[in-house]
């Protein structure tokens, strides 16, 4: 079969999956959209179970009102509830959500935003259709056109959203200078362990938890990720811990390391813009 018939089905079904998922939003009718989504509040925080999974989260109880009845409900993370609860302090708000009439079906989410319009399948197969496009026009046009056609709408995409990803990126380093230090100490190690099923070799995950108390009396309970050396032997280590005033779920051991590393990621992001727009150019210059 010819690679244009190819090519019009492959359009024909993908822009037939985005055109139902844009008339979907349109009608309200994307998942997204029927979802609700209240905040929540953390009542009372459980310290992790040293040698415990880390996959569970922090168990945590949280209260949250349905808006649409105004019933309040208290419940626990325990099971697959969505999002792992990394971080948590008794008063800290969540995000819960849930399917429309049905709250005991709720989910967390670390994030309080709303919700998008469930646009991101019909996204990704309109994204399919062009990717078709421009692939059958490099084979029949040659290889600039896949230059142009690939790292054109990536260099436009790069150079609009790059203002906002330095800013955020500046925003995040003027955090770090404006945070406080305070003692903290490692009170659980928690282990999962992971064997490949083609070779058997066994993959230990070792995730140390925090505590520590905020300077206007919030005592937080965190996953540590980075930052100390010994995971293993960590247990009951006592260390400085440099948290944002605003937000303790933002912390940090080492401020130095972080700022470096922040400025290195904006550094990359430049350079990434840079390179996609050259390739387009190159792509123009050889048509």
């Amino acid at each position: 079969m010819d690679r244009h018939v190819y090519l019009v089905l492959w359009c024909g079904v993908f822009g037939a999956w985005a055109l139902v998922g844009y008339g979907r939003s349109l009608a309200g009718m994307t998942r997204a959209q029927r979802t609700v989504r209240a905040t929540g509040r953390i009542e009372r925080v459980d310290e992790p179970r040293h040698g415990s999974s880390p996959s569970d989260g922090i168990a945590v109880v949280v209260s949250f009102q349905d808006p649409s009845s105004g019933q309040e409900f208290t419940v626990t993370n325990e099971g697959d509830r969505g999002e792992r609860i990394s971080v948590a302090w008794t008063g800290r708000e969540i995000g819960v959500h849930y399917p429309r009439g049905r709250p005991h079906a709720f989910r967390f989410t670390n994030h309080l935003s709303e919700g998008g319009r469930g646009l991101g399948w019909a996204n990704f197969a309109l994204f399919l259709v062009y990717a078709g496009l421009v692939a059958v026009a490099a084979i029949d046009w040659g290889w600039p056109w896949a230059l142009l056609g690939f790292g054109g709408p990536w260099a436009l995409s790069g150079l609009y959203h790059l203002p906002g990803n330095i800013r955020d990126r500046n925003r995040r380093i003027d955090q770090l200078a404006a945070m406080v230090a305070v003692s903290g100490r490692v009170v659980a190690v928690l282990k999962s362990v992971t064997v490949d099923s083609n070779d058997g070799h066994t993959l230990t995950n070792l995730m140390p938890v925090v505590t520590f108390t905020t300077l206007d009396g919030r005592e937080v309970t965190a996953y540590c990720e980075s930052g100390i050396p010994d995971p293993a032997g960590s247990r009951g280590l006592n260390l400085t811990i440099h948290y944002a005033p605003d937000d303790p779920a933002l912390f940090v051991l080492d401020v130095e390391a972080e700022r470096r590393s922040w400025k290195r990621d904006m550094v990359v992001n430049v350079v990434g813009v840079l390179v996609v727009a050259a390739a387009a150019v190159v792509g123009v210059v050889a048509l």
